[in-house]
């Protein structure tokens, strides 16, 4: 199915939370050359990011970086209107959280109240928190969906095996395969509430035990269907390692440079207090 020109999942739960099939669907068979550079690169440039937004504060750097993720992750053709509903999820968090920290925080006043006396003022400096936390959120969401719309399963897999040790590798794995299975199970049990007059919204206020129940049952079915599929694989041979063919393309010079001044930029702004934000 295509909304708009994008693949749309038939396992989606809501057009705000980021649909794992969608996920893998573009990684799988999106060709573009963010598709054809080295897994390695993408994943050392997250890293890379993640240490960026933690040691910096600096507005320009942050509008800056999130406008170059931004313009990689529609530049790969990966599905922006989506981007931007997936969101909801990481904005909500942020506001939830620094929504509260940022009333008092010192600065000049631009809202101010009391409620039984005790007085709420927020500052630009407490406006300023929360847009610096939603940028360091969005940047870090962005391209992390770009890496994992991006890269292959095979190449990912393979890059697990190389990270993580045993059995950390083989739980992490098996819990990406069956999160499959427990969406679409999940997926298929909402509808059916929908099907019959339920809905989201309405059944929080009065059906609260019936999604409950809902949740139970998810919750039960995945444990005996991964029960089944333990069974199976032992019967088809499994011995409690996954084993992998896949060759993880290799870092090209370009890619060594690139990598390399961006850890050089990281560690200036890290260590050089005239950077601004350093």
């Amino acid at each position: 199915m295509h909304d708009g020109g994008y693949p749309v999942s038939t396992t989606s739960l809501s057009d705000h939370i980021p649909d794992i099939n969608l996920i893998t669907y573009y990684a799988e068979t999106r060709q573009t050359y963010f598709s054809r550079v080295s897994p390695w690169t993408k994943f050392s440039l997250l890293i890379l990011i993640i240490l960026l937004v933690t040691l910096t504060r600096n507005l320009f750097i942050l509008v800056c970086l999130y406008g170059v993720v931004l313009a990689v992750y529609a530049g790969a053709r990966l599905p922006v209107r989506k981007l931007f509903a997936w969101y909801a999820l990481p904005v909500i968090f942020v506001i939830s959280l620094a929504g509260i920290m940022a009333w008092n925080e010192p600065g000049n006043a631009i809202i101010s109240f009391s409620i039984a006396g005790i007085p709420f003022v927020l500052t630009d400096n407490g406006i300023g928190m929360i847009t610096i936390l939603l940028l360091k959120a969005l940047i870090v969401v962005t391209y992390s969906l770009f890496f994992l719309m991006t890269t292959r399963y095979q190449h990912f897999s393979a890059m697990i095996y190389c990270i993580f040790p045993t059995p950390i590798d083989q739980i992490f794995l098996m819990a990406y395969r069956f999160l499959f299975l427990t969406l679409a199970m999940a997926s298929s049990i909402l509808k059916s509430v929908r099907s019959r007059g339920g809905g989201l919204i309405h059944s929080i206020h009065t059906q609260g035990r019936l999604f409950a129940e809902i949740f139970a049952l998810v919750f039960i079915r995945s444990f005996e269907r991964s029960e089944r599929v333990h069974k199976a694989m032992i019967a088809r041979g499994f011995s409690g390692s996954y084993g992998t063919a896949a060759e993880i393309p290799k870092l090209r010079l370009s890619e060594y440079l690139f990598v390399f001044f961006c850890a050089a930029f990281v560690m200036a702004v890290a260590l050089i207090p005239s950077i601004p934000g350093g």
